[in-house]
């Protein structure tokens, strides 16, 4: 479905079909024309509620509470170029701002003792309980040799891809948690590999509500083989290679 399409989908009149309950909204990080197809897609939908991958629960309550200090929230969770970000938060209307970044010590420990003892009593919800089938794992690790410049040892990508799978379950968490205090629709924004649909949010969602119905749209820079519900390609943004300076063992 193009996404103009979709948008039209999310306006129809009282008594048609609502649509997905959770809409996840991905992007490239540092890639402004993504934030304006969010923030476009914001509009349209008009949620009750957005998750930020960003934003811990207490800088995003600190900005739900007061807007005039969504900047300095932003300041205070690391992640830069907030400028790029403000079109999404301009875009929010009367949507709750909601953060599901996880606390750095907590990924630390994730690495360290596996993601299920981490998470808490809801591990075994979301299926951090359960091994990864044998290619599924492979394949992600691949990825994370690849996404960390093939810098660092091999056997170190197990532990980031458990925090990977803690991470994606603490944002579905988070939009759970939303779409049942605040009602749909909920939006979440997030990193395309984390808007995935095969082992992403969107995903875990499935595991643990299967009842939720969502929709997930990947804002990518080039063709992909990446399962999304739909993928628009977005002009890429000049950058320095990421691996540039790094030393190869």
């Amino acid at each position: 479905m193009r996404l103009i399409a979709f948008l039209l989908c999310l306006a129809l009149p009282a008594g048609a079909d609502p649509g997905p309950e959770i809409v996840i909204l991905g992007e490239v990080h540092d890639n402004p024309q993504a934030h304006i197809k969010q923030a476009a897609a914001l509009e349209a939908l008009r949620p009750t509620a957005v998750v930020f991958e960003m934003l811990t629960a207490e800088e995003a309550a600190k900005a739900d509470a007061d807007r005039s200090q969504i900047a300095q929230a932003w300041e205070a969770s690391g992640w830069q170029n907030f400028d790029i970000y403000a079109p999404i938060f301009d875009a929010l209307g009367r949507a709750r701002i909601i953060g599901a970044a996880a606390p750095r010590d907590a990924v630390q420990r994730v690495y360290r003792d596996g993601a299920a003892a981490i998470f808490g009593l809801e591990a075994r919800r979301f299926g951090l309980d359960q091994l990864l089938p044998e290619a599924q794992l492979a394949a992600r690790i691949d990825l994370q040799f690849a996404a960390h410049c093939e810098a660092m040892p091999r056997e170190m990508m197990g532990g980031m891809v458990a925090v990977q799978r803690y991470r994606d379950a603490t944002f579905a968490r988070a939009a759970l948690a939303a779409l049942e205090t605040y009602g749909p629709p909920v939006a979440v924004i997030t990193g395309n590999g984390h808007a995935r649909t095969d082992w992403g949010i969107p995903a875990l969602i499935a595991q643990a509500a299967p009842e939720v119905t969502t929709h997930a749209i990947g804002f990518v820079e080039a063709e992909t083989d990446t399962p999304f519900d739909e993928t628009h390609v977005i002009a890429p943004t000049p950058r320095e290679n990421p691996c540039n300076g790094l030393n190869k063992n």
